[in-house]
């Protein structure tokens, strides 16, 4: 029996997949759990249909990702920070003070936890890092860090 899979089930595939099953396992657990529906032509009608409009989602959600990673490339950022009398920075700057910087300075509302730090920041100094706006698209900012102004 063919089946148009609504959740993904270990070893058959995932949402969306029309599979070939035994008629046992079809009608004893996949449809009564909701796992899957039968394939007849309406619902394969509208699985394509919902396939279709899943890749338009995405192909724009990549088109503003890009949009997003042009605006941020480049950009530069102060952050200030107490120091000590050596020059070392009170604790290290975070991806959420980078973060709010952004926001603060140029507009741009980006999650911390997309803001890719490849090392604490402990110094005054300028250090580059990477924001991961989309799967496989990023952005190169600089984020320059300085002494508070007492």
């Amino acid at each position: 029996m063919k089946v148009i899979l609504t959740a993904d089930v270990k070893g058959k595939g995932y949402i969306g997949d029309i599979v070939k099953v035994n008629d046992g396992y079809a009608r004893n657990y996949l449809l009564p759990k909701g796992l899957a529906k039968e394939a007849t032509t309406h619902n394969l009608n509208v699985a394509k249909q919902q396939a279709q409009a899943n890749e338009k989602r995405r192909m724009l959600e990549r088109l503003s990702a890009e949009e997003a990673a042009s605006k941020l490339s480049g950009i530069k950022v102060v952050v200030t920070e107490k120091v000590g009398e050596t020059g070392r920075l009170f604790g290290s700057v975070t991806s959420a003070e980078v973060a709010q910087a952004i926001l603060e300075q140029h507009g741009i509302e980006i999650d911390k936890k997309k803001i890719v730090m490849s090392e604490h920041i402990k110094d005054l100094g300028e250090f580059p890092m990477q924001v991961k706006v989309h799967a496989g698209i990023t952005a190169d900012i600089i984020v320059i860090v300085e002494a508070t102004q007492e």
